[in-house]
């Protein structure tokens, strides 16, 4: 079973990842592809447990036809630390879709990622990056002190904390 860091601390992860040609497990937690809710929402849903999705950076969501309001988990692969693409898909559930349930970022998360992961959105981490884990382990997050932009609906910080300096005016 692996592990979820939320809240500040570790715990088992619940969900079931289960492949398109897999049997649905009856009324356990499990992540399906967006392929497989797309296709087969009645079957997943009638197996009775909380449903997550994995959902691409790069895919089109839309709320009126993806019945997002019925999945507890939406799962963000992040492939490389560098891609920052996830962050908007996170803002976006938030503030566009206004997604509640839980968004999880998986994949490559570096520790200094968290902080602006937590602001776009994201709940909670599947983290594979063992210098990372060490420092959640050791309590070591590092915060933020000014922001420019408020946080996703649903963040811990909605509101900006910087206040931009007024322009000098060259000397003459």
């Amino acid at each position: 079973m692996s592990t979820i860091w939320n809240n500040g601390s570790f715990r088992p992860d619940t969900y079931t990842a289960v492949d398109d040609a897999t049997a649905l497990p009856q009324a356990t937690p499990v992540i399906v592809t967006l392929k497989r809710w797309r296709e087969n929402r009645a079957d997943v849903l009638a197996a009775g447990g909380p449903v997550g999705v994995v959902v691409d950076a790069t895919a089109t969501l839309a709320a009126e036809t993806d019945a997002l309001e019925k999945l507890a988990l939406i799962v963000i692969p992040f492939p490389k630390f560098t891609d920052g693409r996830g962050y908007s898909l996170a803002r976006r559930l938030r503030d566009e879709f206004q997604f509640r349930g839980d968004v999880r970022a998986t994949g490559e998360v570096l520790i200094d990622q968290i902080p602006l992961m937590l602001r776009c959105g994201i709940d909670s981490f599947a983290i594979t990056h063992a210098p990372t884990l060490r420092d959640l382990e050791a309590g070591h997050l590092p915060a933020i002190a000014e922001v420019y932009q408020t946080a996703a609906t649903g963040s811990t910080r909605t509101t900006a904390t910087f206040t931009p300096r007024p322009i000098r005016e060259a000397a003459e």
